[in-house]
């Protein structure tokens, strides 16, 4: 006979609510102290002095509990299961053998042999996962809550519990356990050394920062500073052919990052190979953010950066108009540039635009959205205090969390605790050579772009006075999206080829926002997808796309060689009308947070 009654239901639940809402208390608790650890150095709390939760996680978890707390019975259906699982995993344990639905799951911080030969090892892998996975199951199943707050509430517990894995602690991983052992301690001194180094810098290394300058090994491709303002330089690379096409070819990094990710080895640089084509190159460097550009906006971004710089290059070789290139955040300002250069009959300076894992409309923007809300605004704000820009340091922490286990708890287990020294690798030297940038300025662009998703609104912006309408751009356009990509989505970079009028080729290339790029003929890696055809739907170029083996960077040439002009003869830095500066690449790469 069921005696069970609502009241004795309710009553049951009430410790399984208490441990929800500790849970979350827990986890926001853990995650304030994570960001302040990592932006301890950008966050000098401005006027008011530091802010202890600069973006509200606590209220985020308030919030969270608050939703768990409308229907307690799902929780504890939900815990009734986790209790029996464990319960499974322990009398298999006893057993001889732990066994459990994570039993087979692969994760490679649990890779070496010990966590699935040594039963306790085994046991405690399995046990983690478990309640990770039931962790993580709670909070996605609490319902109540806006999409925001359930996005950024599954993302910061995911940054919790993957603290908390048994392998970022030294007498939990048996890796470490052994190097202590056979080292008589001495990785765990080492593994001291690095920390402090580390702290001392403000920031976690991630390579042998020793073995890589600027100018040396990285960044190498020869040419020329043909011009320079406070806001970039702009540089012409040295021709490699006798001959090269008539319009040339203007790169806009992210502002957020330095361009040498284009120019890091000469085997992986797309500057040299592009050179290599035929092509006369120009790259803009911005400058490194600094109380002089307090004011910029978008505006100078487009005014005083992009605009100017086509000028120049025009100005430099005679040609009639310019391809370029926008990666990133810099392909969205490109997208509002061209719309400006439209309604001001100067469209006929772009030739093509080309984007690079860039977004136009944010809808669904992917992981960074759950940093883009009014909270994480006014923390943002406090960051930069009165200084005029924010510390490259914040941003770089905030793009290492968006794949923590990677980029900040392997580094933890690896440099700390195993002591192990550090590996040169050109792109995590430059992962970690940050770029500050101006505080107003990424303020609008997430207010405007991330948060109120206002460039894809008819002028819903407007640049100069001017309302941005991206329906007039008629340029046309080639669009690179990377299948994995974790910043720039694919399927929202794709809305880009439906914001313009002009005729639009969309590839799908394998890999993420970086290694998607930066993927060079000669290394025979990854694949890319296209199509004659963009349809509306992302899905529906997918199913229609067609797989090419390796680089897509033939195929972005192939599109855009007839579109370059005839062949003239190659036109040499500083030899034109602009005269050279310095050589490449320049000073204001070079400068280091």
């Amino acid at each position: 006979m069921d005696k069970t009654t609502p009241e004795s239901s309710e009553t049951a639940a009430l410790p399984v609510l208490e441990q929800f809402q500790r849970w979350t208390h827990l986890v926001g608790r853990g995650q304030q102290t994570m960001l302040e650890f990592m932006t301890r150095n950008a966050d000098k709390g401005g006027a008011e002095g530091p802010n202890p939760d600069p973006f509200n996680l606590m209220e985020t978890w308030q919030r969270v509990a608050t939703a768990a707390a409308a229907d307690p019975a799902k929780l504890v259906a939900m815990q009734t299961q986790f209790v029996t699982d464990s319960i499974a995993l322990w009398q298999s344990f006893l057993a001889g053998k732990p066994e459990s639905p994570v039993a087979e799951v692969r994760d490679k911080r649990f890779k070496g042999e010990a966590w699935h030969d040594v039963p306790a090892f085994d046991l405690m892998r399995q046990s983690y996962l478990l309640a990770s996975q039931y962790v993580l199951e709670a909070t996605a199943g609490v319902d109540g809550l806006n999409p925001h707050d359930k996005a950024k509430a599954l993302f910061h517990t995911k940054q919790f519990v993957d603290a908390l894995s048994p392998s970022n602690y030294a007498l939990t991983n048996p890796e470490v356990l052994k190097a202590t052992i056979e080292s008589r301690g001495e990785n765990l001194l080492k593994g001291l050394d690095h920390l402090l180094d580390d702290l001392k810098a403000g920031r976690m290394r991630m390579t042998d920062e020793t073995a890589f300058e600027v100018g040396v090994n990285v960044a190498i491709t020869p040419g020329k500073v043909v011009f320079e303002n406070r806001l970039f330089q702009l540089i012409q690379y040295t021709p490699t052919t006798g001959e090269v096409y008539e319009i040339p070819l203007v790169i806009f990094p992210p502002w957020i990052n330095k361009f040498y990710i284009l120019d890091l080895t000469a085997e992986k640089s797309f500057i040299r190979w592009s050179v290599e084509q035929g092509l006369t190159v120009f790259v803009v460097s911005w400058k490194n953010a600094d109380a002089s550009l307090s004011d910029v906006t978008l505006d100078t971004f487009v005014g005083e950066g992009q605009i100017l710089a086509i000028a120049k290059a025009l100005e430099a070789t005679g040609a009639r108009s310019v391809h370029t290139i926008g990666y990133c955040v810099a392909g969205t300002t490109l997208a509002a540039t061209l719309a400006y250069m439209t309604a001001k009959n100067m469209a006929d300076r772009v030739a093509t635009a080309t984007f690079f894992t860039a977004q136009i409309d944010f809808s669904d923007a992917g992981d960074l959205g759950v940093f883009v809300d009014d909270a994480a605004l006014e923390g943002i704000a406090k960051l930069s205090g009165e200084k005029g820009y924010l510390d490259g340091r914040y941003m770089a922490s905030t793009f290492n969390m968006l794949r923590s286990n990677d980029l900040i708890w392997n580094y933890v287990v690896n440099n700390y605790m195993l002591g192990k020294d550090y590996l040169p690798f050109d792109l995590l030297y430059w992962n970690s050579d940050a770029t500050n940038v101006p505080a107003d300025w990424h303020q609008s662009y997430l207010r405007d772009m991330y948060r109120d998703n206002l460039l894809v609104v008819p002028g819903g912006i407007s640049v100069a006075g001017v309302p941005i309408d991206l329906s007039t751009v008629k340029t046309p356009s080639y669009v690179q999206a990377g299948k994995e990509d974790h910043i720039a989505p694919a399927p929202s970079a794709y809305r880009i080829t439906q914001a313009f009028t002009g005729p639009v080729r969309f590839v799908l290339a394998g890999s993420g926002h970086i290694a998607g790029v930066v993927n060079p003929p000669s290394a025979g890696k990854y694949q890319h997808w296209v199509s004659d055809d963009t349809p509306p739907a992302f899905e529906d170029f997918v199913a229609g796309a067609r797989e090419v083996k390796g680089s897509w960077w033939p195929d972005w040439m192939a599109w855009l060689a007839p579109q370059s002009g005839a062949k003239v003869p190659a036109r040499v830095p500083g030899e034109g009308a602009l005269k050279a500066i310095e050589d490449a690449p320049g000073r204001y790469v070079k400068e280091r947070i």
